[in-house]
């Protein structure tokens, strides 16, 4: 455009409020010059404009053709605003400069417009061909490169570089320089840096960027509201204010668009609570542009999309089922075989016989303890690995390989038992809540009967899932739902996720939600097809969910309190095999490998019995031999002289061995002393000792013997 276009335009722009808040403006470079050349006019309409020009560098060279330039324009044009050349002046004074640096670097040519050699043609400009000089000139012209006045002067593909621009914002009677955009930063504040522009007054004043769309100023918003009678916490009136959690999240949205809109609400309802029709007829309203736009617990359907445009959902989507929970761990006089599963019983009384087979086997040959009659050392066994249960075992162990095998077995032992405890006190203590119903194919095959949402979309969902019509009731409220599944009136509800999280805060110990999520899209707002409210909403919902604020208004509906899922996964709390395998396989090896090393030193101990009769060569005798050695005790090692003052001094008895003549002696000063019989010592004899070791005693008697 010209510049007294440009300005018309911009007057004309003003009047029609297009100069104002909400608007952005944008010009080239052809139309930063206006203001020098205009002046104030172009200032009072283009407020707020953004444009750009290129940089040139404030040089004393230019400051010296500045005042050159200034004296002699003013002299021929008095009373002119302009007071220094633009930037199209300062280009055709370095255009000028480059002419004629490229004439002096061309040669002259004699032969200059040669006539064609073309006679035939129909005017004399036909046949006056191109000048060879001019030519000649302009590819010189083309490769000129210098420094003039608006910077470095560089002709590339028929243009004139500039590498810098600035970017400058009218304010008042000013063109403020807010930044740069230079090749290496793009736009920044400076040059040399990458900082972020300085703020944009933006027309009217405002220094938040606009949209790029403006809601119209002398509208407002019709939304229709639904009437929500049960689930007050979504939608309600109070002291005829509408109040609730989606009423909360729109304005939270509408609040934080870089727009102001203004709405009304106007109630879809009787002005009983009572609501007009259903929701598929509510968004109809907005389609037969009765309304602008419906805010409130609006499901996202497909149907529904064909008529209105959805924002985002802003809550969480889906429709499950709501069920009652029981206890169904039933207490009966044999609970406590539930902690540990079968295989886990018969498998630990495996490892109690095995580990005391093999703490037997170790030990009957050198331990009296684990000897006997069959009978008995059988008997041993069983008592020995089972009292180890309650760590009630009480015979010796003298063996270091047995006592290894029950260091070990003690261990797992321990760990058994607090796993028992923990389990059994579970099962006593703890409910087990489980559904009572675990899919809608098994209330199908029971007939039993389904709950759903007045006014809601289910009806139609639930039929495609070939739920009898007559198996289905409406509820309008969370305390309907409690009375019917307490009641039994219908097995299940099925409903909206929303819906059920709000129930559950409220009755979150008696029922749970279970079964497969059915996908749907969630709660949203609907505004008129092509809408451009729609697009800046759904951003708004966006940055709302994604913030704190989004979790404090779900505190608000739901409540701080969060009801753990009882689902139809939930299993018995018995411990199983599979739990202790690692356990049970670090005890067995440990004991096979103990048993295994005894058997060797055994056999390596008696090698010459084993060589004296490997002259016997059938299996009969090999048995024997073998029988022999590991039933018959090792021969007991001859008591030692201090032997009897490892004895109890406690015990007084009548000393076999003593002689006639022998006098009385106390062994033991501190100790209780008692008189011979007659016919065996000396009459008055009194021998006093601790108590023996009964083994030591019997082989002192028979030394004496």
């Amino acid at each position: 455009m010209s510049y007294q276009l440009a300005l018309s335009f911009f007057q004309h722009a003003k009047h029609e409020g297009m100069m104002g808040q909400g608007f952005v403006w944008i010009v080239v470079y052809g139309l930063t010059d206006i203001f020098d050349i205009v002046g104030s006019p172009a200032f009072d309409v283009m407020q707020g404009v953004i444009g750009m020009k290129p940089y040139v560098q404030d040089t004393k060279k230019l400051q010296n053709l500045r005042q050159r330039w200034r004296k002699k324009y003013q002299s021929e044009n008095p009373g002119t605003s302009l007071s220094e050349p633009t930037i199209s002046g300062l280009y055709a004074y370095d255009t000028v400069w480059a002419l004629a640096l490229a004439a002096e670097k061309t040669e002259y040519i004699n032969s200059d417009f040669p006539r064609s050699e073309e006679n035939n043609r129909s005017t004399d400009f036909d046949r006056i061909n191109t000048s060879q000089t001019a030519e000649k000139l302009r590819n010189t012209l083309l490769k000129i490169d210098f420094s003039g006045m608006s910077g470095k002067f560089h002709i590339q593909d028929m243009h004139l570089l500039s590498m810098t621009y600035e970017i400058i914002n009218i304010v008042g009677k000013e063109k403020r320089v807010i930044g740069f955009w230079t090749s290496e930063f793009n736009i920044s504040k400076s040059l040399n840096t990458s900082v972020d522009i300085d703020a944009i007054i933006w027309p009217g004043g405002d220094t938040t960027a606009p949209s790029g769309w403006l809601f119209p100023m002398n509208k407002s918003l019709q939304i229709v509201v639904p009437a929500k009678p049960g689930f007050a916490e979504f939608i309600k009136y109070e002291n005829d204010t509408l109040k609730g959690f989606c009423i909360e999240v729109f304005e939270e949205v509408i609040n934080s668009l870089p727009y102001k809109i203004h709405y009304d609400y106007h109630q879809f309802g009787n002005g009983k609570g009572e609501s007009n029709g259903t929701y598929d007829e509510l968004v109809y309203k907005v389609y037969l542009k009765e309304f602008d736009a419906v805010v409130g617990d609006i499901t996202i359907l497909a149907n529904r999309s064909l008529y209105v445009d959805f924002t985002l959902p802003y809550t969480e989507s889906g429709v499950r089922m709501l069920v009652p929970v029981q206890d169904r761990r039933q207490k009966t006089a044999w609970t406590f075989l539930q902690p540990l599963t079968t295989d886990l019983w018969l498998g630990t009384g495996a490892f109690f016989v095995f580990t005391g087979f093999v703490v037997w086997f170790i030990e009957h040959r050198t331990n009296g303890e684990f000897r006997g009659p069959p009978v008995s050392q059988i008997g041993t066994i069983f008592y020995f690995s089972f009292s180890t249960l309650v760590f009630a075992h009480r015979e010796r162990i003298v063996n270091n390989l047995s006592r290894i095998v029950i260091v070990i077995w003690l261990f797992v032992v321990l760990i058994l038992q607090q796993s028992y405890t923990a389990s059994l006190s579970s099962i006593l203590t703890v409910e087990q809540l489980q559904p009572t119903v675990t899919s809608l194919d098994e209330v199908i095959r029971k007939g039993g009967n389904v709950g759903y949402l007045n006014d809601s979309f289910m009806p139609g969902f639930l039929k495609r899932l070939k739920i009898d019509e007559s198996k289905l009731i409406p509820f309008d409220s969370p305390e309907e739902y409690n009375e019917a599944l307490s009641t039994g009136r219908v097995a299940v509800i099925v409903d909206e996720i929303p819906y059920l999280k709000l129930f559950l805060s409220k009755y979150c110990h008696n029922y749970t939600m279970i079964g497969p999520t059915y996908k749907f899209d969630g709660f949203g707002f609907a505004f008129p097809r092509g809408s451009p409210l729609t697009s800046d909403v759904s951003r708004g919902i966006l940055n709302l969910t994604s913030s704190n604020r989004m979790v404090e208004l779900e505190k608000q509906l739901y409540g701080d309190t969060t009801c753990p899922d009882k689902n139809d996964s939930q299993n018995s709390s018995s411990v199983t095999l599979h739990s202790f395998l690692g356990l049970f396989f670090i005890t067995g090896a440990s004991s096979l490998l103990a048993l295994i090393l005894h058997v060797v030193i055994t056999l390596y101990n008696h090698r010459h019995e084993l060589r004296s009769g490997s002259s016997q060569s059938s299996w009969c005798g090999w048995f024997a031999i073998l029988s022999k050695i590991f039933h018959e005790g090792d021969k007991p090692n001859a008591p030692q002289k201090d032997e009897l003052t490892m004895a109890n001094a406690n015990m007084t008895v009548d000393s076999p061995w003593t002689t006639p003549n022998d006098t009385t002696e106390n062994v033991d000063s501190g100790s209780d002393t008692g008189s011979l019989p007659e016919g065996e010592g000396t009459p008055g004899r009194e021998v006093s000792f601790q108590d023996p070791d009964p083994l030591s005693f019997a082989y002192m008697l028979s030394e004496r013997e």
